[in-house]
């Protein structure tokens, strides 16, 4: 069923106030979605930003500086259940000091929590789309790594904007 279409037809067959009045809510309704979605992208690159300065000084200081409920916020409490994907690739852009490759990120995942990519058929496809959604969501920077594959880095580090649309 073709949406567009549809809603074209309704909006074309009212009457001329009718019409103008359903666009005008429209265009404001699409405003402020696209400005919500970017004071979003901004608060996300903010918590970021918050969550790398809390890790960098636990890596400074010891974990030991850090309460339940702070290692809670920024994932560093060693919990019972198994962290997800989406998670370990964040931390492992924000523990990195280089753009990161899709397989280096795969790699050091394997590392550290060896059984979290177990189950997946194709763990570097999961890790390639976790690393592009992060990269939409304004976490992420895409560049040409130093072998001409895209890596990925965590934005908030550099302050670079997001550059999904280099990622071709």
């Amino acid at each position: 069923m073709d949406h567009g279409r549809i809603s074209d037809n309704l909006v074309s067959n009212m009457p001329g106030d009718a019409k103008a009045h359903v666009l005008d809510v429209m265009r404001r309704a699409e405003q402020e979605l696209r400005q919500l979605l970017q004071k979003r992208a901004d608060v996300t690159k903010r918590i970021g930003t918050v969550k790398q300065t809390i890790v960098g000084l636990a890596k400074l200081f010891g974990d030991g500086i850090l309460d339940d409920a702070l290692s809670d916020l920024v994932d560093r409490k060693n919990h019972s259940r198994q962290p997800g994907i989406t998670g370990a690739c964040r931390r492992v852009l924000i523990e990195a000091r280089r753009p990161m490759s899709a397989r280096d990120v795969c790699n050091e995942i394997q590392r550290t929590v060896p059984t979290l990519l177990v189950s997946h058929k194709d763990p570097m496809a999961t890790v390639n789309t976790i690393l592009g959604r992060l990269a939409k969501y304004g976490e992420a920077s895409i560049m040409p790594g130093d072998r001409g594959q895209r890596a990925w880095l965590w934005t908030a580090e550099y302050g670079s904007t997001p550059s999904a649309s280099r990622s071709s």
